[in-house]
């Protein structure tokens, strides 16, 4: 069974637009999949990435050409300027660690807490909005909450940020199959042509 290391944060609307087509290419192709949820902000400041507020108007308006050609795209319906977006992120990202840490599947939580934001315009940062959405697929807020604010979670949390960048990560979403780095919904495709062929992985120096 092939693995593959995904980093993303769940305040990102690309990880969001590409949530169910990654879905479907890790059913498709039976992928293992280790859930890296990554600081944002840290992560642009260590590999020179700027955040939204602080890029210039032209790219802030490409992005939202961008966001409409993808909705339309994947097929999804989802307010493109959502009430409560971006919202304090930390305790959403905290929680898929705890999910998994638990051994159980992340994946439900990410879908719904997705759609809570951006259709629902629901605030992810509330702890009663995820305690709604761990409850709607299947977990035990319970148990999930007190373990995403504990300390063993924080570091995981923190090491993932810090320790992401010497695997080439740099924004939301990334794919890293065979230290192979995909970057963005977009190479989605091409993550799935690399696990259907079961090609070598490119470098990121080839000798030719």
């Amino acid at each position: 069974m092939p693995k593959l290391d995904y980093y993303f944060s769940m305040v990102s609307p690309w990880a969001y637009i590409g949530h169910e087509a990654f879905m479907d290419v890790v059913k498709r192709n039976n992928v293992e999949v280790r859930y890296h949820p990554v600081k944002l902000l840290e992560l642009f400041e260590k590999t020179g990435g700027t955040p939204l507020p602080k890029r210039h108007i032209s790219r802030k308006n490409y992005r939202m050409f961008e966001m409409q050609r993808w909705r339309e795209k994947r097929g999804l319906e989802f307010d493109l300027n959502p009430p409560h977006w971006p919202y304090n992120f930390g305790m959403a990202d905290r929680i898929v660690i705890a999910i998994q840490d638990s051994g159980s599947d992340p994946s439900g939580f990410m879908g719904a807490g997705y759609n809570a934001s951006w259709i629902e315009g629901r605030d992810m940062a509330d702890e009663g909005v995820l305690t709604d959405v761990l409850s709607a697929t299947g977990h035990d807020a319970a148990a999930i909450i007190p373990s995403a604010k504990s300390d063993a979670i924080g570091t995981i949390y923190e090491t993932d940020t810090e320790t992401c960048g010497g695997d080439g990560v740099f924004g939301s979403p990334a794919y890293i199959l065979n230290d192979e780095i995909f970057w963005g919904q977009d190479r989605l495709e091409m993550l799935n042509d690399a696990l259907a062929s079961g090609r070598a992985p490119y470098s990121a120096n080839p000798s030719a």
